[in-house]
């Protein structure tokens, strides 16, 4: 595509090229991560932009840029807000999002994507690929804490991605919302039986794998809830308790810069030098090239803590720009 203009993709543009299915963004998150492993990449701190009128931790607006390597270099920013009372009050969804890619031959912007739906896939294509790495591979259960569109995601990918899972259980302090998803689960997964737990620490015990998808601000899950074997995966950043950091056998996150920092409780144990770089199992990049091992016995309790990497979301945007091009996607625009 020429410098002059620029190509927009909107959600319908990008599902119709196969951006609703976790194939595409399993294949772009892998190697984001590949990159990542190498070095092949550059990853500014997000910054947060917060109103000094909301108090409320998922009430943010923040920059993502990142620059990737690779056969096809690409450069961007992912501009994500998100407000909690979005859903009751307004009846959207709590995050929204825009992608720009930049040409690195030029640093002319060369697309705009909606980003709501390629941040949620991507998310979920990250605790994917950690499931394939640091799960028990007999693994067949998978429970949800929180039930939103973060978490749809999550189910759909897992369902997608491992035909070993028959069951999943799933919690939501709105029953309502675990009911809702639990139907439209069973609407495109006739396989999976869902059961809609009584509380979140009985969704988690006795539990190979458990994704954190809520948007609370304070910790309310303890080590002693988790059985041998499990994965938790803790997609939400603030539901686990600091227990969990401290007796887990492997700690893995995506990037420890990005996760050490923000007063989030992974900063406050190695600002206390409870926690460290030295203490940190792998960041999952080296998982992913062999350089880390993963799971090594099915006793292992694993911790992922994914603070989130901008360059996930410029890879799978990356890949979507490829198909929209090839098929001739989207809307054309003139920059000048």
């Amino acid at each position: 595509m020429g410098s002059t203009s620029l190509r927009y993709l909107s959600r319908t543009d990008i599902a119709a090229i196969g951006g609703e299915h976790s194939d595409l963004y399993m294949a772009a998150v892998e190697e984001g991560f590949r990159l990542h492993a190498a070095g092949d990449f550059v990853q500014p701190l997000k910054p947060y932009l917060r109103s000094p009128r909301s108090t409320h931790i998922a009430d943010r607006i923040i920059a993502m840029p990142a620059w990737i390597g690779g056969e096809r270099p690409a450069a961007g920013l992912k501009w994500i807000g998100s407000k909690h009372d979005n859903p009751a009050a307004r009846g959207l969804e709590r995050a929204s999002a825009l992608i720009v890619l930049n040409d690195p031959g030029t640093n002319y912007p060369i697309a705009v994507l909606e980003a709501g739906l390629i941040s949620a896939m991507r998310t979920a294509a990250v605790t994917g690929i950690a499931v394939r790495h640091l799960a028990r591979p007999d693994f067949s259960e998978v429970a949800l804490i929180g039930c939103g569109p973060i978490a749809a995601r999550q189910a759909q990918t897992l369902a997608e991605q491992f035909p070993g899972l028959t069951r999943l259980r799933l919690f939501d302090v709105r029953e309502s919302a675990a009911e809702d998803l639990a139907a439209r689960l069973r609407d495109s997964f006739p396989r999976l039986k869902t059961v809609i737990a009584a509380s979140a620490e009985a969704a988690v015990r006795e539990c190979p794998v458990v994704v954190t998808c809520t948007v609370t601000d304070r910790p309310y899950l303890p080590f002693h809830w988790l059985s041998l074997g499990t994965l938790l995966a803790n997609v939400s950043i603030m539901d686990v308790e600091r227990d969990v950091f401290l007796k887990a056998d492997k700690v893995v996150v995506d990037d420890w810069d990005q996760c050490n920092r923000e007063k989030k409780i992974f900063n406050l144990l190695v600002e206390a030098g409870e926690f460290s770089r030295e203490k940190l199992h792998a960041e999952l990049g080296e998982v992913v090239v062999g350089r880390k091992p993963g799971r090594e016995n099915d006793r292992e309790i694993i911790l992922l803590n994914p603070m989130g990497m901008a360059i996930d979301d410029i890879a799978c945007a990356r890949a979507v720009l490829r198909r929209a091009e090839e098929s001739g996607a989207g809307t054309v625009l003139p920059l000048f």
